[in-house]
């Protein structure tokens, strides 16, 4: 536990390390910020159990977003990095799930002022996940991979608002893959008989609205204090 807690810090400093680098080279820095992240985990994979699993889970999910000079400005760039892991059991409590993912996005977007106040953007952003999920139970197969690829569209809404001489800055950002691949083998294909029997056949599916419908939905405040801005998300 304390080696992953160390990883996460050793995370964290690093992605504001890149971020301090980023705005010294680029001044039109809109938003950056590091979350961190722990609470309750639910981890369901067919190919390994027909169980839902239940545990802990921790992570963390660093935003770099600024103007670029597109359409005279009016096109913003936001990379997201988002790092999870987590510890998870059976219904019985007796075999372990361990999972861990990295979950990347670039995406581009439109600003669309509405007032002083609120502004609307929307665009497109490429996404990229990879991890794994290993069962402690299984011993032929243990092991399930995961490689995701999708072109989602996106939408953000901003609000800026003040309580009393509070200022806060209100967001909401929904992300909805359109198109993409995956890899999933059938149940009962294992990685030997993909990788050294060469029975390749079905593990690479095709994504749209009909086989897969995973709308990502974000919803921050900004709340300054000082020289610092705490976040919060859900």
């Amino acid at each position: 536990m304390r080696k992953i807690m160390f990883l996460f810090l050793l995370a964290g400093i690093a992605f504001q390390l890149m971020s301090q680098t980023e705005q010294n080279e680029f001044p039109r820095v809109l938003n950056e910020g590091t979350l961190f992240g722990l609470g309750t985990s639910n981890v369901k994979d067919t190919y390994l159990s027909p169980f839902n699993y239940k545990g802990w889970g921790m992570h963390i999910l660093n935003e770099r977003m600024k103007i670029i000079p597109l359409a005279n400005y009016r096109i913003s760039r936001q990379q997201l990095i988002n790092m999870d892991i987590s510890s998870t059991k059976n219904p019985a409590e007796r075999i372990n799930d361990f999972a861990g993912f990295v979950d990347y996005s670039l995406g581009y977007h439109y600003r669309m002022p509405v007032s002083m106040n609120f502004m609307i953007m929307g665009g497109v952003s490429g996404h990229f996940l990879g991890g794994f999920i290993y069962n402690t139970q299984n011993g032929n197969n243990p092991l399930s991979a995961k490689i995701d690829l999708d072109l989602n569209l996106s939408v953000i809404a901003i609000y800026s608002t003040r309580l009393k001489d509070l200022p806060l800055t209100f967001r909401y950002q929904a992300d909805l893959p359109v198109m993409g691949v995956f890899f999933a083998p059938p149940y009962g294909k294992t990685y030997y008989e993909i990788f050294n029997v060469g029975h390749t056949t079905d593990i690479v599916s095709f994504n749209s609205f009909h086989n897969k419908f995973a709308m990502k939905n974000y919803f921050t405040v900004d709340i300054p204090v000082k020289s610092m801005t705490i976040r919060q998300d859900t």
